[in-house]
């Protein structure tokens, strides 16, 4: 199965709907649809909406899976202007529900946006992007409505750094999308200097759900926006924008996008490491999926059959995040083209047992050492590769793998999703 679609039969149609319920065209929400269901209501008493927030733990969609009204309340706390920023640039190349959001429901991402100024006290806001066709939609929908708020759109190339907050707040302030060292953080010091929530737009949509419709404010918590895609099907097949419930298990999921007989999985985009045996008992749930080692990240999942060679995999996905690297911290640029290279040595059958001693070590020893995760996502791939196939690690460093021989990495092409 292919397309968008709900996993939340009670929850269905237009009236009834959550994010993918539909709401207008193929070009994007109408605004008199949208009104029509509750969008832009007066605003009142928005410390309640924010005190909802925090009843239902509702939590950033971004990837951390941070709990947004601490976020929110960090900013409203801090002196001064405060702005406000919908993040719309997914770097991970297996997601695509930040696009699909700004392309298909731009007024309730700028709903959100507007939610978030007032729980904050900003001035101003700031739509934060990388898509043409989302940029279009966005600023048809801000020329459609009228907001009580400054809202620029800024428009960036897409990398898989440029998302990561203090890159965003780098870049609107007229300099590279590249991350910073941190502290400060932004809600610290932001864009102009300002404290500044950055926000992820499924974030700021499902604030915009629960202000419109209090009555089902938990289940919007409790959903999440899920990409899903296969290895080997070619551009797009078996590849689905979904929302279900948190605790779904992640077989259910594979089945629904006719990946039912897969062998492993990808978590997170590339941040939530490679999974095999017993990744069909694992729940999409940020705390349960931590406790497995793993991540729940933007919500990526890409799975492999039993054909494909997760050493493959793992070492396209490394020598993707090696060529994304900001080239700002050494231990990132010297980390990753380590690992990448060693992968590769080890795909190829020319690795001794001294290499694997250097990726289980490296594995452990590199996370947290970066101005941004990418080196965490590079290590934990090593890392979840050698503790979930140790034996076709062994199988490579004897005799090489038929099965991905001449192999060579596609700068994470193999992940790509096309926006439904």
């Amino acid at each position: 199965m292919t397309g968008v679609f709900s996993l939340l039969p009670e929850l269905r149609g237009a009236e009834h709907g959550l994010l993918l319920a539909p709401l207008g065209d193929d070009e994007g929400e109408d605004i008199a649809r949208y009104l029509a269901v509750g969008g832009y209501a007066p605003l009142v008493a928005p410390g309640r909406l924010l005190d909802r927030i925090a009843a239902v733990g509702l939590r950033g969609r971004g990837g951390a899976g941070f709990p947004a009204a601490v976020k929110i309340r960090a900013v409203r706390d801090a002196p001064g202007p405060r702005v406000v920023v919908a993040n719309g640039e997914e770097g991970e190349p297996g997601s695509v529900k930040d696009r699909w959001l700004l392309r298909h429901r731009p007024h309730t991402v700028l709903d959100g946006l507007r939610l978030a100024a007032a729980m904050t006290g900003a001035e101003r806001g700031c739509v934060y992007l990388s898509d043409a066709h989302a940029e279009r939609a966005v600023r048809r929908a801000l020329a459609e409505c009228s907001l009580d708020l400054r809202i620029d759109v800024v428009r960036t190339e897409h990398t898989y750094v440029a998302g990561e907050e203090s890159a965003v707040v780098r870049r609107i302030d007229g300099g590279p999308a590249l991350p910073t060292a941190k502290p400060p953080r932004p809600f610290e010091r932001g864009v102009g200097g300002a404290p500044t929530l950055v926000a992820n737009v499924e974030t700021l949509a499902r604030i915009a759900l629960m202000y419109s419709r209090p009555d089902v404010a938990d289940a919007v918590a409790g959903t999440h926006l899920v990409t899903l895609s296969g290895a080997g099907a070619g551009a797009g097949a078996g590849a689905a924008l979904v929302e279900v419930p948190a605790g779904t298990h992640l077989k259910v999921l594979a089945d629904l996008c006719g990946h039912g007989t897969a062998d492993a999985v990808v978590l997170g985009g590339l941040f939530g490491g490679l999974y095999g045996e017993g990744w069909t008992d694992l729940p999409l749930d940020h705390d349960r999926l931590l406790a497995a080692g793993g991540a729940l990240g933007c919500g990526a999942l890409h799975f492999l059959r039993p054909e494909d060679c997760p050493v493959a995999v793992a070492t396209e996905a490394v020598a993707y995040l090696a060529a994304q690297s900001a080239r700002q911290c050494g231990v990132c640029v010297s980390g990753t083209r380590a690992l990448a290279g060693t992968l590769e040595s080890v795909g190829c059958g020319e690795a001794g047992h001294e290499a694997v001693d250097k990726l289980h070590r490296w594995s452990r020893q590199l996370p947290g050492r970066g101005a941004c995760g990418l080196l965490d996502a590079a290590a934990r791939i090593v890392g979840t590769l050698l503790a979930h196939f140790p034996d076709r690690i062994d199988a490579h460093r004897r005799a090489g793998c038929p099965a991905c021989e001449g192999d060579a990495p596609e700068d994470g092409r193999r992940f790509t999703v096309p926006v439904p």
